[in-house]
């Protein structure tokens, strides 16, 4: 009976500390593409301003 008892704690410990790790990936995966997202964000600022340029001075050389 205690070899029991100690056999379902152990596999009650192993399944806490993987639902533990799934979290912490799932929170890793989060952080990740939130920068993502706010380094696209702010280079998307920055190549619009470019290429608006680049038009317009490509439009003003074909005259």
């Amino acid at each position: 009976m205690v070899q029991y008892l100690h056999a379902l704690l152990i596999s009650r410990f192993v399944r806490t500390e993987r639902g533990a790790s799934a979290v912490e990936y799932g929170l890793l995966v989060a952080l990740i593409a939130l920068a993502l997202i706010a380094g696209a964000t702010a280079l998307g600022g920055g190549l619009d301003k470019i290429f608006t340029n680049s038009a317009s001075k490509l439009s003003s050389a074909a005259g």
